[in-house]
C-alpha cells in the first residue's frame, strides 16, 4: 500500500486584502500538517483574491503577491508539506493565472492556466493570457529579489507533472476540468495519481451537482485522487464563492467540506490507497492501450517521498453520500452568509431594510433573521473570528457577545414599514409580525404628508394635481402617483439609515437593503430610483417562483410562521387606492404571470433566443394550451416591454448573483439599453411564421405586441 494524505481548503478571502489573504493561508498550512497531510491545496489566485479584477493590471498586485510568497518560503511553512499557492505571475511581457508548487522552501514548478473562464461572470481574458505552448516546459526566472531570499535562479514554467519517488501530482485550474478534452485525461495516460483542482467557482441554485459530477467524473474511468479547493464567501463584489472542498478518489467522494459557511478557512483532509489508482488502471483494458501510445507530457523530477507503507493505525477514507442542500436551504444560507461577510467588511453596523409585508422584502428579512440565526450558531461553536466581528457589529460590551438571533437581530436590523393611504391592514399587520419573529428594531412610518407635500408643490407650480386612474384620472397622472411614493421611500430609508444609529446612540451606519427580484428586473417592473435601489440586495437573482418555495420553507424551518401568510397573499404593490371593485395585483400589472417571466429568462439568456427563436421555442411550449397566434402576441409583449425598461438594469442595486438568467447589466448580462422597442424586423417574422401556421384557423397575429395579453392595459412603471 501507498499511504497518501491530502488537505485542501475551502478559504474565505478578499480581494486585495494581503494581510487578510496571508492569514488564512498560513492558518490552512497549519491545520493541514496538524492532520498530518503531505499535499496541501489552496483556492485559484488566492494570494490576491479571485476578484481583484482590474487590480490584476496592476504590476503593484504582481509584487505583493511575490511579496507574499516570499514571506510563505522563507518561514517553514512548506517544510515536508507540497503547497499549491494561487497567484498571478508575468513572464515576459505576459501575465499568467498560475499555480505555484513549492516544497521546502523551494519552488518546485510554475503551472499557468491553459483555457481561462470567460463567459458569464468571468472576464479572465481581460487581464491573464492562456498557457499556450504545451509541448514542454520552459526555464522562468524567478523576480530578482525572490531569486536572492530563496537562493533559486530559475523554475520550471508551463504545463506539465510532478514525478515524485512514489507517485506524480499535477495541477488543473478550475475551467480545465470543465473543457471538452480536460487536461487530466491526458495526464492520467502519463501516470499522474494525484489531480490538484484550485477554483474559483461561484454559488448559483443547483449548481453544484454539475460540479460533483465532474469531479466523480474525472476519476470514474480513469481512476486518480482529484482534490478540489475553492474560495468560500463575498471576496468584495456579487458573488457568492460556496466552497465545498472536496476530495475524490476513482470516482467516490471520500470527503466534502461545507458549501456555506461563516468560517474564514475549513479544512478538509482525507488519506488514500495510491495502489487502488493504479488498481482500478490496471484493470481497465482500454486505458492500458491508450496509455501505451500516449502523447508525452514534460514533468519535473522531485526526489521526494510523499506516502508512507501500510500502517493499521492509518486508517483509510471511506465514500461518503454527497451532501446537498435544496434550493430553499441555498437561498438561505447563501446569501446570508454573503451578507455577512459584506456587513463585517464594509465597517456598517446593521442593515436598514424597507419591509412591505410582501413577499420580497419578507424574503429579505427572513435572509437576514437567518444570518443571525447562523453567527450565534458559529458563535456557540466556538469560532473567534465570527464572535469578535458579531461584538464589534452589535456593539456588545463588558464581555457580552450574541446568544440570542432575536436580541442580536434588534442590535444590527431596523425594518420599516412605509405605509400610505394606499396600504392594507393586512400588510402592515404581517410586517409587524414578521419583525417581531426576527427580533428586528421595527418602524411603522406614514408618508401621506410627504407624498401630499410634494403634490401641493407640483399644483403650486403647474396649477394641476393629478388623479389616479380609479378617480378619473389619466395613465400619465396614474404612473406620476405611483412613482413619487415609490421614490420617496428610497430617500426615507437611506435617511434612516444614515441617522437612526445616531438616535439610538450606535456607531456607524446601516446598509439599505434591496429587495427586488430578477423577473422584475427582467420585466422592468419596479420603479426606477424606489425601493429596488439600495446598497446591496440580497435576492435580486432570485426569481419569484424560488422565492415563493424559499418563504414556505423559512415558515418552518427558522420558525418565522408568519412568512407563510405572507407567502399565500397575491403579490401587489400598493401603490394605488384600494376599493371595493379594484385591487392592484403585480401579475395584472405586467400582463403576464411570475411564471411566464421564467420561461421569457431562461430562454432569454440561457438559451440564448431573440424574439423569433422565442416564439419558435414556445410555440412546442406551450402549443398545447394557446394558438401560434396567442404565442406570438405573449412573445412581442414580453420583449416590448424587456426593451422599454431595460435602462432600469444600468443603475441597478448590486445584488447576489444566483440565477442564470439574471438580467444584471453591469457584469452579467452586456447588452444595450436604448433599443427599438418595436422590434420591427423580428415582429415581422414571427407574424409571417404565425400567418404560415395559421392559414384557415386563425385570424393573423396583431403586430402592436399587445394582442390577447392584457389588451388596453398600462404598464404602471413603463419606462420609469
Amino acid at each position: 500500500m501507498r499511504l497518501l494524505k491530502v488537505a485542501t481548503c475551502n478559504l474565505n478571502q478578499w480581494a486585495m486584502d494581503f494581510d487578510c489573504n496571508l492569514k488564512n493561508i498560513k492558518e490552512s498550512i497549519v491545520r493541514a500538517k496538524e492532520g498530518g497531510a503531505v499535499i496541501r491545496l489552496g483556492p485559484e489566485l488566492e494570494i490576491t483574491g479571485y476578484g481583484s479584477e482590474d487590480h490584476f493590471l496592476e504590476l503593484d498586485t504582481v509584487a505583493h503577491a511575490w511579496e507574499c510568497l516570499k514571506e510563505l518560503l522563507l518561514g517553514d511553512w512548506t517544510d515536508d508539506i507540497l503547497c499549491s499557492f494561487g497567484m498571478p505571475v508575468i513572464k515576459g511581457s505576459e501575465r499568467y493565472n498560475c499555480q505555484v508548487l513549492c516544497l521546502n522552501r523551494k519552488i518546485i514548478m510554475i503551472r499557468p492556466k491553459m483555457w481561462l473562464a470567460n463567459d458569464g461572470n468571468y472576464r479572465e481574458l481581460r487581464w491573464f493570457t492562456a498557457w499556450k505552448q504545451n509541448d514542454q516546459l520552459e526555464e522562468f526566472h524567478l523576480p530578482s529579489d525572490i531569486s536572492e531570499a530563496l537562493q533559486q535562479q530559475t523554475v520550471p514554467f508551463g504545463y506539465g507533472f510532478m514525478q515524485f519517488l512514489d507517485t506524480a501530482v499535477a495541477a488543473e485550474v478550475c475551467e480545465e476540468l470543465f473543457t471538452p478534452i480536460p487536461p487530466h485525461a491526458e495526464l492520467a495516460l502519463n501516470g499522474v495519481e494525484v489531480f490538484m483542482n484550485a477554483s474559483g467557482s461561484h454559488h448559483q441554485l443547483r449548481k453544484l451537482d454539475l460540479r460533483m459530477r465532474a469531479f466523480i467524473g474525472a476519476t470514474h474511468t480513469r481512476g486518480g485522487v482529484y482534490m478540489y479547493s475553492n474560495h468560500q464567501g463575498c471576496d468584495g463584489g456579487r458573488l457568492y464563492y460556496d466552497g465545498c472542498a472536496c476530495v475524490v478518489v476513482n470516482g467516490d467522494v471520500v470527503a466534502q467540506g461545507s458549501q456555506f459557511s461563516l468560517k474564514d478557512v475549513e479544512v478538509v483532509v482525507a488519506q488514500i490507497d495510491l495502489d487502488a489508482v493504479a488498481s482500478l488502471r490496471g484493470s481497465i483494458s482500454s486505458f492500458q492501450e491508450q496509455a501505451s501510445r500516449k502523447q508525452h507530457v514534460s514533468s519535473v523530477y522531485v526526489p521526494y517521498k510523499l506516502c508512507k507503507p501500510f500502517n493499521l493505525q492509518m486508517s483509510l477514507s471511506s465514500p461518503l453520500k454527497i451532501s446537498y442542500h435544496s434550493p430553499e436551504e441555498e437561498i438561505a444560507f447563501g446569501p446570508g452568509c454573503w451578507l455577512w461577510d459584506y456587513l463585517r467588511r464594509s465597517g456598517a453596523s446593521g442593515f436598514l431594510l424597507p419591509l412591505s409585508g410582501g413577499a420580497d422584502s419578507s424574503s429579505v428579512a427572513g435572509i437576514v433573521g437567518c444570518m443571525c440565526q447562523l453567527v450565534v450558531k458559529e458563535i456557540a461553536n466556538g469560532d473567534e473570528q465570527v464572535k469578535s466581528d458579531a461584538i464589534r457589529i452589535g456593539n456588545y460590551t463588558d464581555g457580552q457577545f450574541p446568544t440570542d438571533s432575536k436580541e442580536f437581530a434588534k442590535r444590527i436590523f431596523y425594518t420599516v414599514f412605509m405605509g400610505s393611504e394606499n396600504s392594507s391592514d393586512a400588510t402592515r399587520s404581517r410586517a409587524k409580525m414578521l419583525a417581531d419573529e426576527i427580533g428586528s428594531w421595527h418602524l411603522d412610518v406614514s408618508i401621506d404628508t410627504v407624498v401630499s407635500a410634494f403634490l401641493s408643490l407640483f399644483q403650486t407650480l403647474t396649477g394641476k394635481r393629478p388623479r389616479y386612474k380609479v378617480d378619473g384620472g389619466s395613465n400619465i397622472e396614474n404612473l406620476g402617483l405611483q412613482n413619487v411614493q415609490a421614490r420617496i421611500r428610497m430617500v426615507l430609508a437611506f435617511m434612516l439609515a444614515s441617522l437612526l444609529p445616531w438616535v439610538h446612540n450606535k456607531p456607524g451606519f446601516y446598509l439599505v437593503l434591496g429587495s427586488s427580484n430578477v423577473d422584475e428586473g427582467l420585466r422592468g417592473y419596479l420603479t426606477k430610483y424606489d425601493c429596488s435601489s439600495a446598497d446591496i440586495n440580497p435576492i435580486g437573482s432570485i426569481s419569484k417562483q424560488d422565492l415563493r418555495i424559499f418563504l414556505r420553507w423559512a415558515a418552518t424551518h427558522l420558525g418565522f410562521s408568519s412568512l407563510a401568510e405572507i407567502e399565500a397573499a397575491p403579490p401587489t404593490a400598493e401603490l394605488e387606492p384600494i376599493r371595493s371593485n379594484y385591487s392592484q395585483l403585480d401579475e395584472v400589472d405586467m400582463g403576464m404571470t411570475y411564471d411566464e417571466l421564467s420561461v421569457y429568462g431562461r430562454l432569454r439568456k440561457i438559451f440564448r433566443c431573440g424574439p423569433v427563436s422565442m416564439f419558435k421555442n414556445l410555440c412546442f411550449g406551450w402549443g398545447s394550451k394557446l394558438s401560434p397566434s396567442e404565442v406570438a402576441d405573449k412573445v412581442k409583449y414580453f420583449f416590448k416591454y424587456y426593451s422599454i425598461n431595460r435602462h432600469k438594469m444600468t443603475v441597478i442595486t448590486p445584488s447576489y448573483h444566483a440565477e442564470s438568467y439574471s438580467p444584471e447589466d453591469n457584469r452579467f448580462d452586456l447588452r444595450q439599453f436604448l433599443y427599438n422597442s418595436r422590434w420591427p424586423y423580428q415582429f415581422r417574422k414571427i407574424d409571417q411564421l404565425v400567418n404560415e401556421l395559421s392559414v384557415g384557423k386563425d385570424a393573423p397575429a396583431s403586430s402592436n405586441g399587445v394582442g390577447v395579453v392584457a389588451a388596453g392595459s398600462a404598464d404602471p412603471k413603463a419606462g420609469l
